[in-house]
């Protein structure tokens, strides 16, 4: 042992205390193994200096005719005792790290407390020689009053070791607790910490987590349900209002086909009947987005069927219209025309059907009518690779064939039918006059046309690729240097 640490060992010992405080501040999180060593190389060095000059943690401390040294020497031995209990504490840490992750991490403050706790009753009885039997009894005794005081907050504290004990939730599941929805940041020894879809934290007691309804959104982690609800006239028929829903599901594409999705009675009253569509989705993400897209195409798909949504205050029934004049009314293309000029156009509209699986438009031809599609769904086929893959699914009100009519340009995609559908033809004969004269419709199906055009080329090209930025020491590897 060198002279210098021969000589001042009380100095040495304290000075290794703040290096070691000072090393493991320093040292960065992402070094947690570095930091780990050099706090038991630490450690080690401490116990050495102390042992060596006779500061021996199980026995009293020496220089008892040197009342400042004897204090000193005391202090050491007691720090050795919490050094070696904070040591074991982050050992085993780092230890329960790797194997249950961050939810271990109540477990490992309560082992670290318990640890501290022995280490100190121990300092008492080996190094201040206390008569340890009257210090536990009287602990025992005040530990008995103090947890009649904070009896909720030791609920808490047990109830948080039966959650990470069975592991309803981890860090980063999106839960309900009680009704209370959010994804767990955090689970500490108190409560369990939620950021709610809307940005605030909510904070859940263990107590009250452990006994309310826990709903776990991320279990499985490949699928995350969603449900809609929409109340119909009861005066519908709930054939056809089953039906007009399926429909608006398969032309959802985010939604999972397994599980499938479904449709389901719920509730029926005088005023009105619930139906409820559930599905899944494979991202949380995808939840808000999905769950707008399945309102807004159940209430097309219901539209186009006959069957409204119902509203808190119905006004007077409108006039019966033909189903062509209808559907120029929910068209967003064809909606700004004027009402005698919807009469007129809807009488040069003619329907056609077309069963699942046959083809409407040809990737490829020029099509000389527009369609627009009144029921059912329509799928949007595109060719990359020399594959071809489903790039969209359409539904009512939207339109087919603006190519050809705006710039006598084939067809980018095949259109064809996924479900049963009814579609209305208008020929270019009659629209080309009625798009001269009207220019508002002709920029809309314009930018509807640019919009298909540049998201089909964005589909079917490649991505570019990123050159990897090569260093000196890929070019010796790649000439065997």
């Amino acid at each position: 042992m060198p002279s210098f640490i021969a000589d001042h060992p009380m100095l040495c010992a304290v000075a290794l205390i703040f290096i070691d405080n000072a090393v493991w501040r320093l040292i960065s999180a992402d070094l947690a193994n570095w930091k780990l060593a050099a706090r038991l190389v630490i450690f080690a060095v401490f116990s050495v200096v102390l042992f060596n000059d006779g500061m021996n943690p199980m026995q009293g401390a020496p220089y008892a005719d040197d009342t400042t040294l004897h204090l000193a020497a005391t202090a050491l031995q007691i720090g050795w005792w919490l050094f070696a209990a904070r040591t074991l504490t982050v050992l085993l840490g780092a230890v329960m790290m790797q194997r249950v992750g961050h939810t271990g991490r109540l477990l490992q403050d309560l082992m670290g407390a318990v640890i501290f706790l022995i280490a100190i009753i121990a300092a008492m009885a080996y190094v201040l020689d206390l008569p340890v039997k009257g210090v536990l009894a009287t602990s025992g005794a005040v530990a008995i009053i103090v947890g009649l005081a904070l009896q909720s907050t030791l609920s808490d504290v047990f109830s948080g070791i039966v959650l990470n004990t069975t592991k309803p939730y981890q860090i980063d599941d999106w839960i309900s607790i009680d009704g209370t929805e959010g994804r767990v940041t955090d689970i500490d020894w108190r409560a369990t910490r939620l950021q709610t879809s809307q940005g605030s934290l909510a904070v859940i007691p263990n107590s009250l987590a452990a006994k309310a309804k826990i709903i776990n959104f991320s279990r499985p982690a490949d699928m995350f349900g969603l449900a809609v609800s929409l109340q119909v006239s009861p005066h519908a028929r709930p054939q056809t209002v089953i039906e007009a829903l399926e429909r608006a599901m398969q032309g959802c594409r985010p939604l999972l086909a397994q599980p499938a999705p479904s449709v389901a009675f719920k509730a029926s009253t005088s005023g009105g009947v619930e139906y409820e569509i559930s599905g899944f989705v494979p991202a949380m993400g995808l939840k808000r987005e999905t769950r707008n897209l399945l309102y807004d195409l159940a209430y097309r798909h219901l539209q186009a069927a006959g069957v409204g949504l119902l509203s808190a205050t119905e006004g007077s029934t409108p006039p019966a219209v033909s189903g062509a004049r209808a559907l120029l009314e929910r068209s967003s293309i064809f909606s700004t025309l004027r009402q005698e000029e919807k009469d007129t156009f809807s009488q040069n509209m003619t329907l056609h059907t077309y069963r699942a699986g046959e083809m409407i438009l040809a990737a490829g031809e020029v099509s000389d009518h527009l369609f627009i599609i009144e029921s059912g769904v329509v799928s949007v086929l595109l060719v990359k690779d020399g594959h071809q893959f489903e790039a969209g699914r359409m539904g009512p009100g939207e339109v087919i064939g603006e190519s050809g009519i705006l710039s006598e340009q084939a067809a980018l995609a095949d259109f064809s039918a996924k479900t049963y559908c009814t579609l209305y033809r208008i020929e270019n004969e009659y629209l080309k006059p009625c798009l001269d004269a009207r220019h508002d419709i002709g920029e809309a199906m314009k930018a509807l046309l640019d919009f298909r055009r540049h998201a089909a080329q964005a589909l079917t090209e490649d991505a570019p690729v990123v050159p990897v930025k090569k260093g000196f020491l890929q070019w010796l590897r790649k000439r065997g240097l």
